[in-house]
């Protein structure tokens, strides 16, 4: 099988050696790795990430997204729930920023989704569906500033249950501004989670400037 089918580098897409897993030695010496506590976010206690959204870490996380590159998420999830141990940020349950039903139809899976399920079976965490996009929406990415980016999140996301007093664990796979992710944590403590914390593969340098 590994003839066949030989282990790439997730960030980069180098072929491995027989002593590298999931990374070459090149990208664990340089990869663009998150520093620092995230800045702040409204409704979100305190976030952390794995790398910056930059180099090679942006070109995995476009062929884990657009590409089928699905088999990424078990690798994001152990470096993030380790990010996430580093920084002491946990909950009670896990959940995530859900894509729309036509997006997910049209690309045959919930990235965020996988990304959270991997994320709990590495911290023993439930995953619960908290969030649901009630509208369909125009990519982020595809916005040019900020206030553009918070006024396409506003509203586009409902909850699904309440959740009585429970401290929450956020995933996404990008932060770029926050706005997404801002508006989830507004909708999760409106539905009455006691605090809502967050993570992420990847982040911009500085996401309150950048969405």
């Amino acid at each position: 099988m590994s003839l066949l089918f030989p282990s790439k580098c997730v960030l980069c897409g180098r072929l491995l050696d027989g002593q590298e897993v999931d990374f070459c030695t090149a990208c664990r010496q340089d990869a663009p790795n998150y520093r620092g506590k995230g800045g702040k976010i409204p409704y979100v206690a305190g976030w952390t990430a794995v790398w910056f959204y930059e180099e090679q870490a942006r070109q995995s996380l476009l062929r884990y997204k657009f590409h089928g590159k699905t088999q990424y998420a078990a690798v994001y999830a152990r470096c993030l729930a380790q990010a996430l141990t580093q920084a002491g940020l946990c909950g009670d349950w896990i959940t995530w920023v859900p894509v729309s039903f036509r997006r997910r139809l049209r690309r045959g899976y919930d990235q965020s989704r996988l990304l959270a399920v991997a994320v709990g079976r590495e911290l023993g965490l439930p995953v619960v569906c908290l969030l649901r996009k009630a509208r369909h929406t125009p990519a982020q990415s595809s916005l040019g500033d900020a206030a553009q980016r918070r006024a396409n999140a506003l509203g586009a996301y409902v909850p699904r249950t309440q959740i009585l007093g429970k401290r929450i664990l956020l995933l996404d796979d990008i932060i770029t501004t926050g706005a997404t992710l801002s508006e989830c944590a507004k909708v999760l403590r409106i539905a009455g989670a006691a605090e809502v914390v967050a993570g992420a593969v990847a982040a911009a340098r500085n996401p309150t400037k950048c969405r």
